[in-house]
C-alpha cells in the first residue's frame, strides 16, 4: 500500500523570496518548549552551531532577532519568533484536513493502478480527531481509504446517494438530541442503514490559558469584550451551537464574531491561540492541542453510518476489526475529550435513537459467522408431518 503525505510550505517576500525552512519551524517549537537552545539542538539531532546560524540568518533577513538569551533564564523566543511559529501552527491547523484528504485521494487512485482488484472504502465524514486516527490505522493495515472531510448533512446525503461507503456524523446526548435529530431525520428515517459508533467526546468553548476572560457560558458570548470564531455553517458543530443559542434565546448577531469561521476544530483553537479571538466553540482535543483551557457545554456521540447490506462486505469488515481493536480504542480513548468504551460496536438506528419512532432495535452483530448464525434461526422450522391416526 502506497502511503503519501502532503505538507504545506510558505514564503515571505521582503524585496527577496525566502522559503520559511521546516528545521526553522521545529526549531522555534522545540526552544518553546525547553527554553534551550541546546536542548532544542539535541530534540532535532542538529548541532548547536546549526542551528543558532539558522536562527542568526533569519534574524538578519527579518531585521528582528527570533530568540533573546538571558544569563540563568535560558532561551525565549521573541514576538517576531512566536509569530512565525503561531503563522505555521494556523496553517498547519487549517490546511492539514484538506491535505489529508487530498493525500488519501491521489493515494486510491494509485492503488486502482497499481492492484485494481483491492477494495476502496469511501469516508465522508464531519471533521473530527478520532476520524483522523481510524484514517491512518487503516491506511497502515493496507486498506484504501478515500477520506473527504464535509460537514454532517453533507456526508449523510453522500451516503444517500452511493457517494461514499460510510458517513461521519454526531449527534448531542441528552436534551439537545432531538433538536439534532430533526436535522438528520431525512436520511436517518429511511430504512436499510446500521449506525457504528466511533467515540463520544465533548463540545465546548476553548479560551485561553487561565481564562483571562472569565468566560463560564454562552451568555458570557454577548459581552462588548469578547471577540467569538464560529465553525463553519453546514457543520454540526455549528448546528449544535445554534441549537444552544435557541435553547438559550440568544441571537447569533448579537456575537461579536458569530459571522467568523473556521473549517476544522483545530483551525478554531488556532485562531483562539493567536489572540485573535477570546473564544471558540469545538472539542477538548483541539483546545489541549494548543495549550488553550476547555470549558465543557455538551456531550456527543460520533457515528458512522452504512448500508446494513454493506456490512459483510470485506473492506467494512477490516474498519469494524481495526474500530474493536484495543490498541485502536486505546489511541482513541488518548485524545482529550474522548471516550471509545463502545468503538465499532454496530446498532440500528431506532436503538440509538427511540424518539425517531421507527419501531424497535437493537445492536446488529457484525460477525458474519454469527449474523448467518441469526439469519438461519430467524427461519421458520419445518412444520411436521401429520401422522396418520
Amino acid at each position: 500500500m502506497i502511503r503519501i503525505s502532503l505538507r504545506q510550505s510558505w514564503k515571505i517576500d521582503g524585496g527577496e523570496v525566502h522559503g520559511v525552512d521546516e528545521r526553522l519551524v521545529q526549531a522555534l517549537a522545540a526552544i518553546e518548549a525547553t527554553g534551550s537552545i541546546n536542548q532544542a539542538a539535541l530534540k532535532l539531532h542538529l548541532s548547536y552551531r546549526f542551528l543558532w546560524g539558522l536562527l542568526l540568518r533569519w534574524g538578519q533577513l527579518l531585521g528582528a532577532p527570533l530568540v533573546i538569551l538571558q544569563r540563568g533564564k535560558g532561551a525565549t523566543l521573541t514576538p517576531v519568533g512566536e509569530k512565525l511559529l503561531w503563522a505555521d501552527k494556523r496553517i498547519t491547523a487549517r490546511l492539514s484536513p484538506l491535505l489529508d484528504s487530498l493525500a488519501s485521494e491521489l493515494e486510491v487512485e494509485l492503488q486502482r493502478v497499481l492492484a485494481p482488484a483491492s477494495g476502496v472504502v469511501r469516508i465522508h465524514a464531519s471533521h473530527g480527531f478520532a476520524v483522523e486516527a481510524l484514517r491512518e490505522d487503516l491506511t497502515e493495515a493496507s486498506l484504501p481509504v478515500d477520506l473527504k472531510y464535509m460537514g454532517s448533512q453533507e456526508a449523510l446525503a453522500s451516503l444517500a446517494q452511493s457517494g461514499c461507503d460510510l458517513a461521519g456524523f454526531h449527534v448531542p446526548i441528552g436534551d439537545l438530541q432531538a433538536a439534532a435529530l430533526r436535522h438528520y431525520a431525512t436520511w436517518l428515517q429511511a430504512p436499510g442503514f446500521a449506525l457504528i459508533n466511533l467515540a463520544m467526546r465533548q463540545q465546548g468553548l476553548i479560551v485561553a490559558p487561565g481564562n483571562p476572560k472569565g468566560i463560564a457560558g454562552l451568555r458570557d458570548l454577548q459581552r462588548e469584550d469578547v471577540r467569538f470564531v464560529n465553525r463553519q455553517q453546514g457543520s454540526g458543530t455549528r448546528m449544535l451551537l445554534d441549537i444552544m443559542l435557541d435553547r438559550d434565546r440568544i441571537k447569533g448577531d448579537t456575537i461579536k464574531g458569530y459571522e467568523v469561521s473556521e473549517y476544522t476544530h483545530a483551525a478554531v483553537a488556532a485562531y483562539v491561540a493567536s489572540g485573535m479571538a477570546d473564544v471558540g466553540f469545538g472539542i477538548e482535543t483541539g483546545a489541549r492541542r494548543f495549550g488553550l483551557d476547555f470549558i465543557p457545554m455538551a456531550a456527543e456521540r460520533y457515528f458512522l453510518i452504512c448500508h446494513q447490506d454493506r456490512l459483510h462486505s470485506k473492506p467494512i469488515e477490516q474498519v469494524l476489526t481495526i474500530m474493536q481493536s484495543r490498541a485502536f480504542k486505546a489511541r482513541v480513548d488518548l485524545l482529550p475529550g474522548y471516550n471509545a468504551k463502545d468503538c465499532g460496536e454496530v446498532m440500528t438506528i431506532d436503538a440509538a435513537f427511540p424518539s425517531l419512532g421507527r419501531g424497535a432495535g437493537g445492536t446488529i452483530n457484525s460477525n458474519r459467522a454469527r449474523r448467518k448464525a441469526a439469519v438461519s434461526s430467524a427461519q421458520p422450522a419445518p412444520r411436521k408431518r401429520r401422522q396418520k391416526d
